[in-house]
């Protein structure tokens, strides 16, 4: 008979779980990269450490533009990076290069938190860590916070959350949480959703969600089924979803979209696809046609502020 710490108790699409409750995920840790002073899109970055215990931390990037002595303060993107709430890190290629040129082309401020996964950090460490990170960021719009990158350029006026996947999950959550608990001297005017998790994908994504987080409530989790009650209070005033046509999870973001609509919310949503591509597509090629559209769009729903 097989000793314990050799039987799987269960497995899923990220990890397996052993019978003596060891969790082996599938892919390795994610490659790191520095932060930069990048001339090719120039744009700097640098590293934040928010919170020693537990550890929340978050790569901010500027643009150059952003020190001329003329010019105004910039809109800030409050970025959630994706990964199945258990791989990737927002100091990953993948994140980094995306939120450098995005910052670069929207010439925005962008803070892409790093939050906790699983196993390590069992949901709802990400909903938290978020949190905790974006009232970190709020923290500086009276220009006395830590950071003075965000008290010397962030328009607090003009603040949007981004994310990705299982970050555009996050990303509601966070929204959410500003129309019914507030942010303090900061306005929340647009949340982008790109290719978002939500339950009702299969039985086999809500369980992996469910056994992620010991503590939910069941397939009714607001957090994985958003009620009607909690999107009619999104804080914000406008909504972008973008899905893709072959993703897996399009007809989650669909209805989400559709629910959204129909909750008496007061805000505008709007939703694009994109015709013949899959999920997170755009990280493979940030240059493709497709994937330039996408972020020419992200882009706009910034630049129209």
């Amino acid at each position: 008979m097989a000793s314990s710490d050799s039987e799987i108790a269960k497995e899923f699409r990220f990890f397996r779980v052993y019978k003596d409750g060891r969790v082996e995920l599938f892919e390795p840790d994610c490659e790191k990269i520095p932060p930069s002073d990048d001339p090719t899109t120039g744009v700097r970055s640098i590293d934040v450490v928010i919170s020693s215990e537990p550890p929340v931390s978050a790569r901010i990037f500027i643009p150059y533009e952003a020190q001329n002595p003329n010019q105004n303060k910039l809109p800030l993107l409050f970025y959630v990076r994706g990964g199945g709430f258990c791989r990737q890190s927002a100091f990953g290629p993948r994140y980094h290069n995306f939120c450098s040129v995005f910052s670069a082309q929207a010439n925005a401020i962008v803070v892409s938190v790093e939050y906790g996964n699983f196993p390590d950090r069992p949901i709802p460490a990400c909903y938290e860590d978020s949190w905790a990170a974006l009232n970190w960021v709020a923290s500086h719009a009276s220009g006395n916070g830590p950071e003075p990158w965000l008290n010397d350029h962030a328009d607090f006026g003009k603040v949007l959350i981004g994310g990705a996947s299982a970050g555009g999950n996050i990303a509601h959550t966070l929204a959410f949480r500003v129309g019914t608990i507030g942010l303090p001297c900061v306005k929340l005017v647009r949340v982008i959703m790109v290719h978002q998790f939500f339950g009702g994908t299969s039985p086999e994504e809500d369980a992996t969600w469910l056994y992620m987080c010991p503590t939910n409530a069941g397939l009714q989790d607001p957090r994985l089924k958003p009620p009607a009650e909690d999107l009619a209070r999104l804080g914000c005033e406008r909504v972008l979803i973008f899905v893709a046509e072959k993703d897996f999870l399009k007809p989650v973001a669909m209805n989400y979209y559709e629910d959204l609509k129909k909750s008496g919310w007061k805000g505008t949503v709007e939703l694009l696809e994109t015709h013949g591509e899959g999920h997170s597509f755009y990280f493979d090629n940030l240059k493709c046609e497709k994937a330039v559209e996408l972020i020419n769009k992200f882009v706009s729903f910034i630049t129209q502020l």
